[in-house]
């Protein structure tokens, strides 16, 4: 497929302005601690005294460096450590007050259920990356392949990436696709998240590739905690095929709070950090494969694609999701239906059988003020995939083939607002951890549709829960804000600036 001669740069978020209070100062220390990759900022203002001019800089870089080290320390533990609120940000005590999730610039969701929660890294991760300038596409690939080295029960670099994305600027929305589901060896899926997730960067991206790399290669090769929901993944799977990665010395696997590296995949990342072409870093990794399983030389590459995502036009707008095999195509078809027999309400939630058995996925949700939303789905097919982890690469390996890979689990779904509405309204919804996803977003859609007047104040969304099963993130941008809110709420933790 051919590529774009160079990235998108459909907007540059702004770190900070002048008019901005209380909750931006953090943004502005930030915004000089981490230099503009563009090179237009200017640090000229400060004064050095008798003192040499790099000396001086170097004092209050260091001065600098100490408050946001305590400054992100405080993100990670405020709210008093709960995933819902963490980073959400008190309102401002004068002048210009936000409530939680609302934020001038841009926001980041990403899913947990748990104490010791991992995820909560990834969120912050992620907004660090929008804070040096970079975009929702960064913000988003850079906290998915942090949730690839902290939740390998859910996603992994074995997992098999979807994508939606819209850009503000063009007013374009882009489905991006791992491609058919291929086999590597039999019941083992070929690896597809980096050739995925760099092409999705490669043309809307901003920050360079290595920069996003940067966070997940530290947390693989130093350690991250075992949050609730891998610990229960991990007691209910066993340790059978996962050692040495997630159990303890005995072979017990690791509870909460317990760390856990991966060293091995912290090499594979900074190969495809250094590797000059995703083509390249995913043979190295095919290679080390091939020579784990005994298999002559690698296979046939992934084939992801980046193509115009499905759309429906309705009297408040225009729907986006992903075409097939996902499950966008079943998702337009019950909006469609609900729409036209029913007009704006909340669907009835569908019935499920109390012994149906979620598909293993991990979402997670980026926008800015300006409309542009990222919404992200992956998938290892089941818990820990196919359970056979990689020696050589730390990679768990999916059990995505071509029979297991109908995606019904994918169906991201945006609606832009009317073009007839001069504020054209953006909001973004993805649900993970149910078989009857396109429902649960069309029940979502729907009662947004009832209530679009309080999603300024309450989100866009505030059903008690999900269809009663699994999670609901929700982006949105309006009034010139962003909005970050998941259901059930407070389950998921989220970061902004």
């Amino acid at each position: 497929m051919e590529r774009a001669a160079g990235p998108v740069l459909y907007q540059k978020l702004l770190v900070s302005e002048p008019s901005l209070e209380s909750e931006d100062e953090e943004e502005k220390l930030s915004e000089w601690l981490i230099p503009d990759l563009s090179g237009t900022q200017d640090s000229s203002g400060s004064k050095a005294g008798s003192l040499p001019r790099a000396c001086a800089q170097l004092v209050a870089a260091l001065l600098l460096l100490a408050v946001g080290f305590s400054l992100a320390v405080r993100q990670l533990h405020s709210s008093g450590g709960s995933p819902g609120t963490l980073g959400s940000g008190a309102p401002a005590t004068s002048g210009h007050a936000h409530g939680p999730g609302v934020y001038h610039h841009g926001g980041i969701i990403s899913p947990s259920d748990s104490p010791f929660c991992a995820a909560a890294t990834c969120s912050y991760l992620g907004r660090e990356l929008l804070v040096a300038g970079g975009n929702v596409v960064d913000a988003g690939v850079g906290a998915a392949l942090c949730l690839a080295v902290v939740h390998p029960h859910a996603t992994g670099l074995g997992a098999m990436f979807w994508g939606l994305f819209h850009n503000s600027s063009s007013g374009n929305s882009t489905a991006l696709t791992s491609g058919p589901a291929q086999t590597l060896a039999p019941g083992l899926g070929l690896p597809s998240a980096l050739p995925a997730l760099h092409l999705l960067h490669a043309r809307f991206g901003r920050l360079p590739w290595p920069h996003l790399l940067a966070g997940p290669t530290t947390l693989a090769q130093e350690g991250f905690l075992v949050d609730t929901s891998l610990a229960m993944a991990l007691a209910a799977q066993g340790t059978e095929g996962l050692c040495p990665l997630l159990c303890h010395t005995d072979g017990t696997p690791l509870g909460p709070g317990a760390q856990a590296t991966n060293p091995k995949l912290a090499a594979v990342l900074q190969g495809a950090a250094r590797a000059p072409t995703p083509d390249l870093a995913g043979d190295a990794l095919l290679s080390l494969l091939a020579g784990d399983l005994g298999l002559e030389g690698p296979s046939a590459g992934p084939m992801p694609t980046l193509e115009p995502a499905l759309q429906l036009p309705v009297p408040q707008g225009t729907l986006f999701t992903t075409p097939s095999p996902s499950g966008g195509p079943e998702l337009l078809e019950v909006l469609e239906a609900a729409l036209q027999s029913r007009g704006p309400g909340p669907a009835p939630c569908p019935p499920l059988p109390p012994a149906t058995v979620p598909t293993g996925s991990s979402v997670l949700a980026t926008v800015d003020s300006s409309g542009s939303v990222l919404l992200l789905v992956s998938s290892l097919n089941s818990s820990f995939g196919s359970g056979h982890l990689s020696p050589s690469t730390g990679v768990l390996l999916s059990n995505l083939v071509a029979k297991s890979a109908t995606s019904a689990w994918v169906c991201p779904l945006i609606l832009r607002g009317s073009s007839d509405d001069t504020e054209a309204d953006m909001l973004g919804l993805v649900t993970s951890g149910t078989p009857a996803a396109a429902r649960v977003v069309t029940h979502a859609l729907l009662s947004h549709l009832v209530g679009p007047q309080t999603q300024a104040q309450q989100g866009p969304t505030e059903s008690p829960s999900a269809c009663g099963q699994g999670t609901l993130l929700q982006v949105a941008a309006h009034a010139e804000h962003a909005h970050v809110s998941s259901v059930p709420g407070g389950c998921c933790p989220f970061q902004g600036v």
